[in-house]
């Protein structure tokens, strides 16, 4: 069992054990996710490139914390809809390596459709 069939399946025993399961719809689960995603962001509100790059100890476990958060509501959501992240994530990096050539997106930040 990989990592990650392994915290999905620990979610699954969590949501369960606490009858969480009648409020985790794709939808409410994008819903929270979003929330998580912002409450990540918000630690890196009004710093400066260089702040975001060297952050401390504490803010790095706020910031850790944050991730996690936005990872389990992930594994959730796709978990619901029958989606196997991994393999989604592999066919993106496919899409994405065709979509940005390193001959023509090689340290530039441009869209694909800009290159």
């Amino acid at each position: 069992m990989s990592d990650l069939q392994s915290l999905t399946q620990s979610l699954r025993d969590f949501a369960q054990a606490r009858d969480w399961e009648q409020f985790h719809s794709p939808k409410n689960l994008a819903s929270a996710l979003s929330v998580e995603a912002a409450e990540l962001l918000e630690h890196f509100q009004w710093m400066t490139e260089a702040q975001s790059r060297s952050l401390n100890g504490d803010k790095t476990a706020q910031v850790a914390a944050e991730a996690a958060d936005v990872l389990l509501y992930l594994l959730q959501l796709c978990d619901k809809l029958g989606i196997d992240l991994a393999v989604a994530a592999h066919a993106k990096l496919l899409v994405n390596g065709e979509k940005y050539p390193v001959a023509l997106a090689q340290g530039s930040s441009k869209k694909y459709t800009e290159l």
